[in-house]
């Protein structure tokens, strides 16, 4: 058993049930997460609690990036590390970023990339960033778009209920491995995350039923 598979097992419970009990998730889709094999996440971002949201309702552990200034931070840099996360440097190339991911993924590991790079406060989903279709490119494995959606109304004392849609794997074997490629399958991923997203505001609106199928 690895540092991060002991990570994991222990933060599903310390870290999970509290996260369980402030956002009340119900989540959608999860049938269609393969139980093996190297697959991308790839996630709208809209609050912190996405991390953990995301992280207790995933059948499986997450290699998770993020942002090089929190992996490197003491103490909690260490923390991040112990549970896989992949150090990203934002703004500029980061190859040896890109190569991590990749061997997540060859790895057979479920890499976990929030799209839009960053937290967006616009109370839905943004521009997606071509990180995701890259490494699936790259590495032949499934992307599957993940919808969050309540976080954005989430607060500490305010305690919103929180919703997660998983949709399709999408495979992007026909497209190219360079930028016209990775182009043309992240518009695809956003337009996927945005109609899970859509969807789960629906769903919201009619009082969250437990038992829904994700649109593909």
């Amino acid at each position: 058993m690895t540092v991060p598979d002991i990570a994991w097992g222990l933060g599903r419970f310390y870290m999970g049930l509290p996260t369980r009990a402030v956002t009340r998730p119900r989540t959608f889709g999860l049938d269609r997460v393969p139980k093996t094999g190297g697959v991308v996440y790839a996630i709208n971002h809209m609050h912190w609690i996405d991390v953990p949201l995301i992280g207790v309702v995933s059948p499986r552990n997450i290699d998770f990036v993020a942002k090089a200034e929190a992996v490197n931070l003491p103490g909690v840099g260490q923390f991040l590390r112990w549970h896989g996360t992949i150090a990203v440097r934002r703004g500029e190339s980061d190859r040896d970023a890109v190569r991590r991911m990749r061997e997540s993924a060859r790895a057979g590991h479920v890499v976990g990339l929030f799209v839009e790079g960053t937290r967006n406060e616009a109370g839905r989903p943004g521009p997606a960033q071509p990180g995701a279709a890259m490494v699936a490119i790259q590495e032949d494995v499934p992307v599957i778009p993940v919808a969050i959606y309540g976080t954005q109304f989430w607060k500490v004392g305010d305690w919103s209920q929180c919703s997660v849609a998983f949709g399709e794997p999408l495979r992007f074997e026909g497209l190219p491995k360079g930028g016209k490629g990775y182009k043309e399958a992240t518009v695809e991923i956003e337009r996927r995350i945005n109609v899970l997203f859509d969807w789960l505001a629906g769903l919201h609106a009619h009082g969250r039923p437990k038992t829904a199928t994700p649109p593909v």
